[in-house]
Formats: structure tokens, sequence, C-alpha cells
């Protein structure tokens, strides 16, 4: 073996106390660089995981899957919502229609029942004949009413051109201004829709 000189044997106080300014300098340096280093690389593996998650993000906006649902979800709302437009647009033209109708079949039958008010005008010593015309329009009366039908009021109103047809003026000064004094021509309306306007004389 080779003999270890006593004098190169050093402690560790001794070694210490033998190093440099710039030794220590350098020894209390690496810890502190090295934390450095740790932070660094720490900040570095964060923006790396935000930028990994911004791309997964891009990546799910432009996933062709997802716009071809977001497309058929938009189109099938469109498509709900036009029906529903329809639907209401369909029961309200059935509605109309149905009016229509029924004021047109009224309107037809009209006559007859202004030729039943000429014959309760008509005078007649015959009273099972006034009896049964009576009758008649009672019946009449009451299939309009069924039909929804009802009388314009007339004599004593005042005269309102949207329900009312003036084809004489009169003056008279005990009744009112375009109070209605005569009726010539029953009118009739459903509802707020005028079937036929009543004709009648109109004062002051």
């Amino acid at each position: 073996m080779i003999p270890i000189n006593d004098k190169e044997k050093k402690t560790p106080a001794e070694q210490k106390a033998k190093e440099t300014p710039e030794e220590k300098k350098k020894v209390k340096s690496e810890p502190a660089a090295e934390t450095k280093k740790a932070e660094e690389a720490e900040e570095v593996q964060k923006e790396e995981d935000r930028q990994g998650s911004e791309e997964k993000k891009e990546e799910a906006k432009t996933d062709p899957v997802n716009e071809e649902v977001a497309l058929l979800t938009d189109k099938y709302l469109r498509i709900c919502a036009e029906y529903d437009n329809f639907r209401k647009r369909t029961q309200k033209e059935k509605e109309n229609l149905y009016g229509d109708i029924r004021a047109n079949v009224i309107s037809s039958f009209l006559p007859v029942y202004d030729n039943l008010v000429r014959a309760l005008a008509a005078e007649t010593q015959d009273e099972a004949y006034r009896k049964g015309v009576e009758m008649i329009m009672n019946q009449f009366n009451s299939t309009l009413e069924k039909l929804g039908a009802s009388e314009i009021k007339a004599v004593g109103e005042k005269f309102d051109p949207a329900l009312h047809n003036a084809v004489m003026h009169v003056e008279d000064e005990t009744k009112g201004e375009n109070e209605i004094v005569e009726e010539f021509q029953k009118g009739f309306k459903i509802g707020d829709k005028v079937i036929r306007f009543s004709m009648v004389k109109v004062a002051n």
C-alpha cells in the first residue's frame, strides 16, 4: 500500500477554511441557480399545458362532427318553428273559411227572412195563417241564432256607418243627432263581421 502523508490529510473544517472566496461564492450560487432552473422549467410546462388546452378547444370547434351536429340542430329548430307557424296559419285559415262559408249561407237565406217580415206586416183576417207565419219566423230566428248570427240594432240607436246604411235623412227636433228613426231592412252580423248592413232612415 502507498503510505498516506499525514500532512496531506485535511479535516472538513480545514478544507472549508482553505476554500477561496470564488469557490465559496460558487457553492452558494449553485442552489439558487438550480431553484431558478426548476421555476423556469415549471413555467415552460405551464405554458405548454395552456397551449395544449387551447389547441384542444380549437380542435373541438373545428371538429367536423361537432359542426355537423350544430348544423343539424339549427336545421331541426328552424323546421320546428316553420311547422308551428304553418299550423297556426292553417288553423286561422280554417276558422276564417268556416266563418266566410257560414256568412254566405246565412246571406242567401235573408231574402226568405225579408218575405216573412212582409208577410207578418200584411193585414189578414185569417188568424191561423198569421200564427203559422209567426211560427215559421220564430223557427227561422232560432236557426240564425244557432248559426251565430245576430240582428243589428237600429231604431233608437245612433247611426254607425260600420253597421248601418243610411238611405234617407229627415229633420226632426224631437230626435237626437244622427239618431235612427226607421229601419227599412234588418241587418245581421256574426260576431264583429257584418253579413248585411241595416237599411235605415237617420234624423238630423
